[in-house]
């Protein structure tokens, strides 16, 4: 099966690209259509995440796997056409955690029939800015709801060495 994948950047002037893709292809496939359609090189770290109907982010699936077990999630393990399994669905991207570059994805369309190869660009519409707009990322919580004093590793007087502990 064929998706037709919106990918539009959060900037003030829209700037819009539609992928066709294989819902086969991974997220990392994926990720490197996204960078190649908006301009950039594919080489700087992103994230996709889950996200509801609002565009609440959820949980993040990374470009590499983190774990030191090597089993966890990432791009290359996680199939398109299951996270995105029908018309409607979202992501969030983040593409280059130090500019922020930050997408909403949308599967706008299933069984696009296509004469030509794939994947590729079916529209695009917008320039991107020179540089990603500012963004500002806040907790739901402040330091002032954690108390610091109740934490007995933050008390250097009760760390004498480090061997007197057993883990």
């Amino acid at each position: 099966m064929i998706y037709k994948v919106r990918a539009i950047l959060d900037v003030e002037k829209d700037v819009i690209r539609d992928i066709i893709i294989d819902s086969s292809s991974n997220l990392e496939e994926l990720h490197q259509e996204i960078a190649k359609a908006f301009g950039f090189n594919g080489q700087e770290m992103a994230s996709f995440y889950l996200t509801d109907d609002e565009w609440n982010q959820g949980e993040e699936i990374p470009l590499f796997d983190m774990s030191d077990a090597g089993n966890e999630v990432s791009m290359k393990t996680t199939i398109l056409n299951e996270t995105l399994t029908k018309k409607g669905h979202k992501l969030i991207y983040v593409y280059d955690f130090m500019a922020m570059w930050t997408f909403f994805i949308e599967l706008s369309e299933t069984e696009v029939q296509i004469t030509d190869t794939f994947p590729k660009i079916s529209f695009a519409f917008g320039d991107v800015p020179e540089t990603a707009p500012e963004k500002e990322f806040t907790a739901d919580f402040s330091m002032d709801d954690f108390n610091l004093n109740d934490d007995p590793f933050n008390d250097a007087s009760n760390f004498e060495n480090i061997d007197d502990f057993d883990f």
